[in-house]
């Protein structure tokens, strides 16, 4: 008795009982478990070859076209676009080539969907890391919400050097001074404004000798000057208020003064 693959047939079973019969496009579609539109559209782009024709017009199908069928979806299915679809079939360099390269790209897509679920995770654990560049999510609780705003608004102009060097900055022990200047009060008077300007701006010069680049934004920033400034300019009203913004501005203007009397200085010496 004729065995195949496990199935036992009786002898003329088939022919007998009529069952070597064409499938039609539909019943083609279902057995390779797609829909009758791509089984068309392979046709147009001569993925899979027309079938002949029973005399009433309709097509026939047979066990070839369903193997084809299935293996151009077992291709597509891993990522291979149709149009490389001959060429990964031909098996040569170039099928290799193209196989290599999508295993690169499966790669880079698993590494970025792994980064994605532990920001995720960091932001399920702490609500307060979504308001931090993913690289500052350690340190969202030592920071109070207006710092990490302004991080979040700087991360889209700024290079990766230079984000670096802010959270290297971000990551030391912070002070009294810091926390001063966090609660300073809108109202609070000129002297006392001057006074944490005066204390602040050696911390400011100090930061700028550890990371030189942070002072200059066009070397530190990879968008044009003009619009990362913008950036800059728009994120600290927003997020400081005016007392803020006075006690900055009076830092630089001590920092400019200084630069100058030094400079005068050497010249003099000269």
């Amino acid at each position: 008795m004729p065995q195949g693959h496990g199935f036992e047939w009786p002898p003329g079973t088939i022919l007998e009982k009529g069952l070597l019969v064409a499938w039609s496009t539909r019943q083609l579609a279902e057995l390779a478990g797609t829909t009758t539109k791509t089984v068309r559209h392979y046709h147009e782009i001569g993925l899979l070859d027309e079938p002949e024709r029973a005399p009433n017009g309709y097509k026939r199908y047979g066990v070839s076209h369903l193997v084809r069928l299935l293996r151009i979806r077992r291709l597509t299915d891993l990522g291979v676009a149709l149009a490389d679809v001959p060429s990964v079939e031909s098996g040569d360099e170039k099928a290799r080539q193209i196989l290599r390269d999508l295993d690169a790209e499966l790669a880079a897509d698993i590494e970025r969907r792994q980064r994605m679920r532990r920001e995720l995770t960091a932001v399920m654990e702490n609500r307060a890391a979504l308001d931090m560049p993913p690289d500052f999510r350690t340190l969202a609780d030592d920071l109070p919400e207006t710092q990490r705003s302004l991080l979040l608004a700087y991360s889209s102009i700024l290079t990766p050097v230079a984000m670096a060097a802010i959270r290297e900055q971000l990551s030391r022990p912070r002070g009294d001074l810091e926390a001063e200047f966090a609660a300073l009060d809108e109202d609070a008077p000129d002297e006392v404004r001057q006074r944490l300007a005066e204390r602040m701006a050696p911390d400011v010069r100090q930061q700028h000798r550890d990371h030189p680049g942070l002072a200059d934004l066009e070397f530190s920033s990879h968008r044009d000057t003009a619009v990362a400034k913008s950036v800059v300019v728009h994120a600290l009203v927003e997020f400081y208020n005016r007392a803020h913004l006075d006690v900055l501005q009076r830092v630089h203007t001590i920092l400019v003064e200084d630069d100058t009397a030094e400079g005068e200085d050497d010249a003099a010496q000269q």
